[in-house]
């Protein structure tokens, strides 16, 4: 699929600017690539995440309509879709996903207040927000993933710039009969073989997990800590990169037919 960039619209905007940006495209052959929040549940859009689905590899470099992953959502869909899909968990689980992020993603007015002479003292330490359980992301994780009810979900932003760690906590009473962490990790490193998404069998990091382990990096890890009980499913990635730009050159690469990471920092 040969496009040149004349044929191409790249959405930076507000869901409603976003909306009726697309509604005054008279060009049938123009591919647009929204990265806002408008058109991530719409089924006449392609969900810009290649890795979690073969069908959506394939989709991609062939759709017309291209809604980029957001940020907080990606790291939750990559842990839960996979196992829904291999039936190790049910799509009616009930679960919690908390999420750390770096104050980049907040946009210009954030970085402005933490970056500024004088702020806040609050803004010096982690920020849980989403607090009515109304995040705009909930409706993008139940609905890409296929999950039955939408996850407890607890984003919190921290005072450092760029980075994200998603953590999706399970019981082993989560699993369906006879499946097991290591079954969870066959999945994993089944679908996550790089370059852009990979699983990790294991995080060395003094006991820690640091949500800028792959600040200015635009791929995403995938791993598995815990034990047969008490069950931690961990993402790591750059809410600017995988989370955001990262995957929209991703999604452009493709529909231009060029390796997938050209221009991006692995």
């Amino acid at each position: 699929m040969a496009l040149n960039s004349a044929d191409i619209a790249f959405l930076c905007l507000p869901d409603a600017a976003a909306i009726e940006a697309v509604s005054l495209i008279e060009n049938d052959n123009t591919v647009v690539i929204d990265t806002s929040t408008a058109h991530r549940t719409d089924a006449d859009w392609t969900y810009g995440f290649p890795e979690i689905s073969k069908e959506l590899d394939n989709a991609i470099s062939e759709s017309k309509r291209i809604a980029v992953p957001g940020c907080h959502a990606g790291g939750f869909i990559a842990l839960v879709k996979p196992l829904i899909d291999a039936n190790i968990i049910d799509k009616s689980t009930l679960l919690t996903c908390h999420s750390v992020t770096g104050y980049s993603g907040g946009g210009k007015k954030m970085i402005e207040e933490y970056e500024s002479e004088g702020r806040d003292p609050l803004l010096g330490a982690p920020r849980q927000y989403g607090l009515t359980q109304e995040h705009k992301h909930l409706k993008e994780m139940k609905a890409i993933t296929g999950l039955t009810n939408a996850p407890i979900f607890c984003p919190i932003v921290s005072n450092f710039y760029s980075g994200m760690a998603v953590t999706v906590p399970l019981f082993k009473e989560d699993l369906m009969p006879g499946k097991t962490m290591e079954d969870i990790k066959a999945v994993y490193a089944a679908q996550y073989q790089g370059p852009m998404v990979t699983y990790v069998p294991e995080v060395d990091e003094g006991g820690f997990f640091s949500a800028a382990g792959l600040s200015e990096k635009d791929t995403m890890e995938v791993t598995v800590c815990g034990n047969e009980d008490r069950i931690l499913l961990l993402s790591r990635y750059d809410n600017l990169g995988k989370g955001a730009s990262g995957a929209a050159v991703q999604c452009l690469n493709m529909v231009l037919g060029v390796d997938p990471t050209t221009g991006l920092e692995l």
